[in-house]
C-alpha cells in the first residue's frame, strides 16, 4: 500500500493539484508542492533520507538513471523527485546524508560512474534504493551478520552474571553493534574482504565517524565488548592503507584516522584490562600522527600513553604528559590543558612527590575555571570538576593519604557528572577501596554492596577487577561486619550465577 488511502492495488492520482508524496488534494494557496502534513512529516529531512514509498522507484528519469548503472544520476534524479514537492532537495542537504561536501557530490552527479563497491553499497542502502533494481549484491545482511559474529565471542567469554544483568547486557551490545551498522561502518567491520583499489576521502569521512560512534557504542556496552571491535576495523583499515591506491590529500588524512582509530582501541583495551595490547596501538598512532603532520591526533595519544603507564613508568609518564602540554601549546583548550596537567599530578602523586602533584592541581583547577570551549576535542568532554576531584582522590590513594582520598570521592558520589556513567560507577568503587584502606570496613562494605549493581551493567574489566580487589579484602578483614558479610555474600552471588 506505501501509505496510500484506497482500493488495494490502486493510488490516487498524481496532478498539479495532488501532494506528490500521499497524493490528497492541495489548498488553492498551496505553492509548496506538499500538504501540510506532509510537510511536518518532513521537517526532519535534512538530518536523514526519507523513508519513500515503493512508487517513489517508477519514476521515469529514476528508472532511467538505474538502467543506466550510474549512481550519480540515480542520486540526482533522487533528489529532484516530485515526491520532495517542487523544489528539489538541495546537493548540500544530500552530501551531508553522504558524509562528502556539496562539491564532491556535483562530481559525483556529473562524472564518471562510481565503480568502488564499498561506496556504491554504502550510499544505495543510505537511500534506501531496492536491491532488485541494482546492479551490483548488497552486503547489508551478510554484513549484519558479520558484526554480530565480531563480538559473539566476547559476549560469550564474558562472565555470565545472570538474570536482569546478563540479559542488560546483551541487549545494549547488540544495541550498540546495531548502531554502528546503522552508521554506515559495516564495510570495515564485516562484509567482503578484498581491499578496494581506490580510497576517496569520504571513506576516510566514513571511518573518523566510525571513531565517534565506537565512543557511544563503548558507553551503551562497555570496552570488555567492544574491544575486538575496534581491532578488527583497526585491521582491515590497517591493510587498506598498505594496499590501496589514494591521493596525498587523502593519504595524510587516512593516517589521522587510523592513528585515531589506533587510540580508541588503545583505550578500550586499557578499560577491558588488556593493557599489554594498548602501547603498540598508541605508539603507532603517535607515528602516523607525525606522518600525517596532525599534532592534535599525537597529542590525543600522547594523553592516552601517559594514562597507559602512569603505575609502571611515572617518570616516563611524566614526560608524556610534558610532551602533549608542549606540542599543544597555542592551541590546547583550557579543557584540554587541564586534562595533562591532571595526568602530571597523578604521575607525580605516584612518584610520591607532593609538591610536585600540589602543584598540577592548582594548575589544573586555573585552567578548567576558563569552562568549555567550541574548540574542545571529544576526548575531553568528561573533564569537568568531577573529573579533577577524582583524580585528586585517586592521587591521594596514591600517597598513601586514605583518609584524604575518602574526602575527595565522597563528593563524586554526592555530585554525580551527568552522561559518564562509567566514571562515576569507578571513582564510587575506588571510594569503597579508599575507605576500607582508612581502616572503616563498614563503610567499604556499604559503598560496595550500593555500587554492585551498577558494576554488572557497565562491562569495564578496569571497574570490576577494583571491586574484586574490595571483596579480597573485606573477606580477610579481622573487623568484619554484618554489612561486609552481605556485600561478600552479594558478590560472590553475583559472580557464580
Amino acid at each position: 500500500m506505501d501509505g496510500f488511502d484506497g482500493a488495494i492495488g490502486t493510488e490516487p492520482p498524481v496532478t498539479h493539484v495532488n501532494c506528490p508524496r500521499c497524493g490528497g488534494r492541495l489548498a488553492r494557496d498551496n505553492d509548496t508542492g506538499r500538504c501540510t502534513p506532509c510537510q511536518a512529516a518532513e521537517r526532519d529531512r535534512l538530518s536523514a533520507p526519507p523513508v519513500v514509498p515503493a512508487s517513489f522507484w517508477d519514476h521515469e528519469p529514476v528508472r532511467r538513471a538505474l538502467a543506466e548503472r550510474h549512481l550519480g544520476r540515480v542520486i540526482r534524479a533522487y533528489r529532484c523527485h516530485p515526491y520532495h514537492g517542487r523544489v528539489a532537495l538541495p546537493q548540500t542537504v544530500v552530501a551531508g546524508w553522504l558524509g562528502i561536501t556539496q562539491a564532491q557530490l556535483s562530481r559525483v552527479e556529473n562524472g564518471p560512474p562510481l565503480v568502488h563497491l564499498d561506496r556504491l553499497s554504502h550510499w544505495a542502502q543510505l537511500l534506501r534504493v531496492p536491491a532488485e533494481s541494482l546492479w551490483f549484491r548488497l552486503p547489508d545482511r551478510v554484513a549484519e551478520q558479520g558484526v554480530r559474529t565480531a563480538v559473539a565471542a566476547n559476549v560469550e567469554r564474558a562472565p555470565n552474571q545472570g538474570g536482569g544483568a546478563t540479559d542488560r547486557r546483551r541487549f545494549n551490545v547488540l544495541a550498540a553493534l546495531a548502531g554502528l551498522a546503522a552508521g554506515g561502518h559495516t564495510y570495515l567491520l564485516a562484509g567482503p574482504d578484498e581491499v578496494p583499489r581506490y580510497i576517496g576521502m569520504e571513506q576516510v569521512q566514513l571511518a573518523g565517524n566510525l571513531i565517534d560512534d565506537l565512543r557511544r557504542a563503548d558507553a551503551l556496552a562497555g570496552a570488555d565488548l567492544l574491544c575486538d571491535v575496534a581491532i578488527h576495523a583497526h585491521t582491515r583499515l590497517s591493510a587498506w592503507a598498505a594496499q590501496a591506491s589514494y591521493s596525498r590529500e587523502v593519504g595524510d588524512a587516512l593516517q589521522s584516522a587510523l592513528a585515531d582509530l589506533s587510540i580508541e582501541a588503545a583505550w578500550l583495551a586499557i578499560d577491558a584490562e588488556r593493557r599489554s595490547e594498548a602501547g603498540p596501538y598508541l605508539n603507532e598512532a603517535i607515528t602516523r600522527a607525525r606522518i600525517a603532520d596532525d599534532p592534535r591526533v599525537e597529542v590525543r595519544a600522547l594523553t592516552h600513553l601517559s594514562l597507559l603507564i602512569r603505575e609502571s613508568q611515572p617518570g616516563e609518564s611524566l614526560h608524556c604528559a610534558e610532551a602533549a602540554l608542549r606540542v599543544s601549546a597555542g592551541w590546547a583548550t583550557p579543557r584540554l590543558t587541564t586534562l595533562l596537567h591532571l595526568r602530571r599530578a597523578h604521575a607525580y602523586a605516584v612518584l610520591r612527590d607532593v609538591s610536585g602533584f600540589n602543584r598540577e592541581m592548582t594548575k589544573a583547577r586555573r585552567e578548567l575555571d576558563h569552562g568549555p570551549h567550541d574548540d574542545d576535542q571529544g576526548f575531553v568532554h568528561f573533564v569537568k570538576a568531577q573529573e579533577v576531584v577524582g583524580i585528586e582522590g585517586l592521587s591521594y590513594l596514591a600517597l598513601g593519604r586514605p583518609e584524604r582520598a575518602v574526602q575527595s570521592l565522597r563528593v563524586i558520589t554526592a555530585n554525580p557528572s551527568p552522561g559518564h556513567r562509567r566514571n562515576e560507577v569507578y571513582y564510587t568503587v575506588r571510594l569503597a577501596e579508599a575507605a576500607y584502606r582508612q581502616g572503616d570496613v563498614n563503610e567499604a562494605a556499604g559503598v560496595a554492596l550500593d555500587v554492585l549493581p551498577a558494576v554488572r551493567q557497565i562491562n569495564s574489566k578496569r571497574v570490576t577487577q577494583h571491586l574484586a580487589q574490595v571483596r579480597r579484602d573485606l573477606a580477610v578483614s579481622p573487623q568484619a561486619t554484618t554489612t561486609t558479610r552481605q556485600f561478600v555474600e552479594a558478590y560472590d552471588r553475583a559472580v557464580a550465577v
